[in-house]
């Protein structure tokens, strides 16, 4: 398990799971199976676990252990798969977002800045949607949006212009023929941060990451029992911003709506004012920890 992903801040989300011994949870991104493992142990022999994943290699880390239903799906589809395994009041839910260790190291994938590979960037294999395609197909307009909302870059547009010019040479294909179609516009000295960010908002587009979390945190309420724990880390600020927006409001923008007689409707109450991050320590020995942010919600 520790080959395939470290799993961050352990300890603080299953402190913020809150776990009852015979209580039934969800773990909405399985991965190496770091926190499920820890969940199970908390569990007794009438605890259930069901725990979700879409990357096939995740099945790898499966224990053989009967609590543990494993669901081979995005978590966007948490409410249906939870109402076809009897569960659809849980006592708690919990999403390590992101890329794990393991699909950043394996080159192939395409994650990773540091390998060459075809542009692939897909959590989920079966899917269609490749960055090669979003690369080569996509507009220019629609380029400038993803690098600019998704990646948070600053010359959003004179990339989308760019890679728009190059690709009509000749389709760009690789991790490489894209580190050198954008080489004149990418900051000297911010190279792997730059990078980074472009990376980013390909693979946000791919997987359809910030539409599959709203669409999660809609449901999590739904399946919720009241007392039940919502945890959420997220390692980028899009992700974030989300979670916080709906734990505080009940709703991604605008201002929390009221009742008649000015109550709050929301349906979750924070646990933590602010975000949980990792202690120095952990940082040192896990590096991904460094920009992670758990938030803690309890449905009311």
């Amino acid at each position: 398990m520790s080959e395939y992903h470290q799993p961050v801040m352990l300890n603080e989300c299953i402190e913020g799971l809150n776990i009852k011994p015979d209580g039934v949870y969800v773990d909405v991104t399985f991965g190496g199976g770091g926190h499920s493992l820890e969940i199970l142990k908390h569990l007794n022999k009438n605890g259930r676990l069901l725990a979700f994943d879409q990357d096939a290699d995740a099945q790898k880390n499966l224990p053989k252990d009967d609590r543990l239903t494993f669901i081979d799906q995005n978590f966007r589809y948490l409410k249906n798969n939870c109402r076809l395994q009897g569960a659809m009041s849980v006592d708690g839910i919990l999403a390590d977002l992101g890329v794990s260790s393991h699909q950043f190291d394996q080159p192939e994938r395409g994650f990773s800045i540091r390998f060459d590979a075809d542009l692939d960037m897909r959590m989920d294999q079966g899917t269609n949607l490749t960055a090669k395609e979003v690369i080569n197909s996509y507009s220019e307009d629609k380029l400038h949006k993803i690098f600019g909302i998704y990646g948070e870059i600053k010359n959003a547009r004179s990339l989308a212009k760019e890679i728009v010019t190059v690709r009509l040479n000749a389709p760009i294909e690789t991790v490489s023929e894209l580190k050198l179609a954008i080489l004149k516009l990418t900051p000297k000295g911010k190279e792997n941060k730059y990078l980074a960010q472009v990376f980013q908002a390909l693979r946000i587009e791919v997987n359809q990451e910030l539409e599959a979390l709203q669409e999660f945190l809609e449901q999590s309420v739904e399946v919720l029992k009241p007392g039940g724990r919502l945890v959420v880390m997220s390692y980028h600020s899009l992700e974030d911003r989300l979670v916080k927006n709906f734990i505080a409001k009940g709703k991604f923008k605008g201002e929390v709506e009221k009742d008649f007689f000015g109550n709050q409707l929301k349906p979750l109450e924070a646990v933590t004012r602010k975000a949980v991050t990792a202690t120095d320590e952990e940082i040192k020995l896990n590096n991904r920890a460094r920009s992670a942010k758990l938030r803690i919600a309890e449905k009311k």
